[in-house]
């Protein structure tokens, strides 16, 4: 809905709350069901109704829990029983400044006493998710603190001990701190959000003194929009794609017209050093794993003039495909989406044109068009929609750019191959396909809540609940990395079984669209059997649960050697496997050749 799509009229929002509901719930889209638990500081009403439009908008039915007005410590640290059989998902804490009881000290107290209660301040906290870790074992979500509205000392306040500002300072570090060790733990930064929008205009005391809001009525569609991004990345939400336009998007000018000279890129003028501004943004994207990609209507050899300007930030290598030719854009990014092997709705097309804009969000439901008026604007409107807002990385996210390039380079060299067969085994691939464990389980939690398309149930798992499972001995865990002589994939595959007396049932099994047709799902299904015979397990039963994004997979157990045992009308079916008729499918994989050369 392009009424929630950043940027957005906050007012028009709280308005028309009601009705934008009502609309996305009649729109006959599928969406994620979700369990969210909102522990409140100050009045939380509002925030919940913005939080649910922009859930609803992104893929994921919410329902809620809300804590009575400023009973979030109540409601974390003593019994609970609605909480408890609410069962949350996923637990978001908004506190706020208003919340800080052990500052401000008065001015004559010491250095000590005042560390002494900046360490009582954190333990309120951390004791409290602690707890909430311990009985519900969910994803938690905490706003750290957003600076006062008054400084008693002025700019002191910032570097004296005394001051708010110090305080608050220091406890988002210990906050963060906590963070950065602790898994499916996130911080939402009130901090920044606050300073962004301007703290005069965010700390509007009459909302306090009325209502309990401990923020301007009018900051809170920002503020459930913030939240949105951290809990859209942890159910694997994020876009994927920068498909990137270039005539006055990456460079000032036509490169077809003005030629390689004339374009504006570099540091010489005010315009160029915008567009280098731009093309710097866009490059830093592919640290956190985003693919880069070309959409222009342009001659291919103009494409590659302009990157190839010698103060050209980005170039032709940086981009996983580059489309410059004179069909309509929508059409080139549905096919460039095909050839990666992603959904489209996992784009974000940038292009300065509104004409060509309009075009894309209306042929290619789904994918992201943001709209902006210059560079500047570009690159605001990027980073505050946070279309890939990070929650987890791993190394695998930095090497997704090359993954994809060399996989361009498989697809050339299928051209040389007139056998498929023939072409695999060229591809001198190796996998290592294993139990779970401790290194690989952050990977395998991302994939997890990512891959949507070679998924056959669509399961998605926190850090917390896949520990468990690495740990449950009533439970056959795989996980699959495959490499070739063009490079290493990664961890690419994840089978998890459930045995019940001498049957498996699977309760996931997904694999990385990047290696399609490579015959890695073979590789796992023999491995699979072999384990299931360790554990004298005779037979395997599968599960198809339909979506609107996996039926690439519909008949995928149909393929394996199953017999489909249940079809039920809206598209489901079970499956079933015996172990003992089963003879070994993977014929161009090597797996685990390490192990056997041991053995």
């Amino acid at each position: 809905m392009k009424e929630l799509e950043y940027p957005f009229d906050s007012s028009f929002l709280l308005k028309k709350r009601r009705k934008l509901k009502k609309s996305l719930l009649a729109d006959g889209s599928q969406r994620m069901e979700k369990r969210i638990a909102v522990l409140g500081g100050s009045t939380t009403n509002d925030i919940i109704s913005m939080l649910e439009l922009f859930l609803l908008n992104c893929g994921i039915q919410p329902a809620f829990y809300q804590s009575e007005y400023a009973q979030y410590w109540q409601d974390a640290m003593f019994d609970n029983p609605e909480l408890e059989s609410f069962q949350p998902d996923l637990i978001f804490i908004h506190t706020t400044s208003r919340n800080i009881t052990e500052a401000p000290l008065p001015l004559s107290a010491s250095e000590q006493e005042v560390r002494d209660a900046l360490e009582r301040q954190f333990s309120h906290f951390s004791q409290m998710w602690e707890r909430l870790h311990e009985v519900y074992h969910c994803p938690i979500i905490q706003n750290n603190f957003e600076l006062p509205s008054t400084r008693l000392m002025g700019n002191r306040d910032a570097w004296d001990c005394h001051g708010m500002v110090w305080f608050i300072q220091e406890l988002n570090r210990k906050f963060g701190q906590y963070a950065a060790s602790h898994s499916d733990f996130y911080l939402h930064d009130l901090h920044y959000l606050a300073a962004s929008y301007g703290l005069d205009a965010w700390h509007d005391d009459s909302y306090w003194y009325l209502y309990k809001y401990a923020m301007t009525l009018d900051a809170v569609p920002e503020l459930a929009y913030s939240l949105t991004r951290i809990i859209r990345s942890i159910y694997g939400k994020n876009k994927k794609v920068l498909a990137l336009d270039l005539d006055n998007t990456l460079w000032g000018g036509v490169i077809g017209d003005d030629g390689q000279e004339g374009i504006a890129i570099g540091q010489e003028t005010a315009e160029a050093e915008a567009y280098t501004e731009v093309q710097e943004y866009c490059k830093a994207q592919k640290q956190l794993g985003v693919l880069l990609t070309v959409c222009s209507k342009n001659e291919p050899e103009n494409a590659k003039l302009g990157l190839s300007h010698p103060d050209s930030v980005l170039h032709e290598e940086d981009f996983v495909t580059i489309c410059a030719n004179w069909e309509p854009k929508d059409q080139n990014l549905l096919h460039t989406a095909e050839t990666l092997s992603l959904l489209p709705e996992s784009f974000v097309f940038v292009d300065d044109n509104p004409a060509e804009r309009d075009i894309v969000s209306a042929q290619i439901p789904g994918i992201a068009v943001p709209a902006f008026d210059s560079p500047t604007d570009c690159i605001r409107v990027l980073d505050h929609a946070g279309y890939f807002e990070t929650t987890t990385f791993s190394a695998a996210d930095a090497n997704r750019s090359e993954m994809y390039r060399a996989n361009a380079q498989r697809a050339q060299m299928q051209q040389t191959y007139a056998n498929y067969t023939d072409y695999l085994l060229g591809l001198d691939m190796h996998a290592e396909i294993r139990d779970f464990d401790p290194v690989a389980l952050p990977r395998i939690v991302q994939l997890t809540n990512k891959s949507n398309q070679f998924n056959l149930t669509t399961r998605r798992y926190t850090q917390s609940e896949m520990e468990q499972i690495a740990a449950d001995d009533k439970h056959i865990r795989l996980y699959g990395r495959l490499r070739d002589k063009f490079g290493d994939n990664g961890i690419v595959s994840v089978v998890i079984g459930e045995i019940s007396g001498d049957t498996l049932h699977i309760e996931l099994w997904l694999m990385s669209c990047r290696v399609l047709k490579r015959d890695m799902e073979l590789a796992m299904l023999d491995t699979l059997v072999a384990a299931c015979r360790e554990r004298n397990i005779r037979s395997i039963c599968g599960y198809y649960y339909q979506t609107a994004k996996n039926g690439m997979v519909r008949d995928l157990f149909g393929k394996f050697g199953f017999t489909k045992t249940e079809q039920f009308e809206n598209g489901d079916s079970t499956w079933h496997l015996d172990v003992a008729g089963y003879s070994n499918q993977n014929h161009v994989i090597q797996v685990n050749e390490k192990e056997h050369q041991k053995a």
